[in-house]
């Protein structure tokens, strides 16, 4: 009996951190929603809107090998990116690089996630403060948000050097938007999920705390500032990635 309140019951939507988080989530939710804001699921944003299909996956050297294996082109670290193969993890690179047909795109947070959710043959949307609002109203279209069909969604979090999760400013305020386009689901909010949608309201600027926090000032420090400008237009796109078959697309 004890395991089984790990899922939140008796709620429409429902909020979890990671990996473990999206394994729980995921026996007993209808659809999942990952959220990566630097900076997973909002490059998956711009290169859906680019039309490209987006295949995620752990982070790790075999990337390479899968995207062969699929006739993909393999994105790279950030700092790896060559003229002739511009295509990373950064969602500005990603913004202004070659389009192309499909592409893998490996991270150690959001993508690990991912990859582990479509294996439960639910909808998992990726999700950003760009199209937050886009992908709750999405939610809502196709009927999910019912004590029969919860959403769980899941803020990925970064991680400590010896490999634990570290919760982010960025991921709960990206999962809070989210959860602030469900507000009103027949269900209504899991406990876990109300006192996550509650750091929103106590965030008057949702840019300025992004870009203050350790995630926000790691890359800009690291040179990456246009990346942590992108990811902090909220509500700007109107973008839906949904993971069909280990692919994102356009729902």
């Amino acid at each position: 009996m004890a395991a089984a309140v790990y899922a939140q019951p008796g709620s429409g939507a429902r909020f979890e951190w990671g990996l473990a988080g999206a394994a729980e989530l995921g026996r007993v939710c209808a659809a999942l929603v990952v959220v990566d804001v630097l900076s997973f699921t909002t490059a998956v944003e711009v290169a859906v809107a680019r039309g490209m299909r987006v295949h995620p996956f752990p982070w790790g050297e075999q990337a390479a090998e899968y995207a062969v294996r699929v006739g993909a082109v393999a994105a790279v670290g950030r700092r790896r990116t060559t003229p002739d193969h511009p295509w990373s993890l950064s969602p500005a690179a990603l913004s202004i690089a070659p389009a192309v047909a499909d592409l893998v795109l490996p991270s150690p947070n959001g993508s690990a996630i991912s990859a582990a959710a479509s294996a439960t043959g639910r909808p998992v949307v990726a999700a950003c403060l760009r199209n937050a609002r886009a992908v709750g109203r999405w939610l809502r279209q196709q009927g999910y948000g019912s004590t029969d069909a919860p959403i769980g969604v899941i803020a990925a979090g970064e991680r400590w050097p010896d490999g634990s999760l570290r919760p982010s400013v960025e991921d709960q305020l990206g999962a809070a938007c989210v959860l602030d386009a469900l507000s009103g689901v027949p269900g209504g909010l899991s406990v876990e999920a109300a006192v996550t949608l509650a750091a929103l309201a106590s965030t008057p600027d949702v840019p300025a705390a992004v870009r203050g926090s350790v995630s926000g000032r790691e890359l800009t420090e690291s040179g990456f500032t246009r990346d942590v400008d992108i990811a902090v237009e909220v509500g700007v796109s109107d973008v839906v990635p949904v993971l069909h078959r280990g692919v994102f697309t356009h729902a």
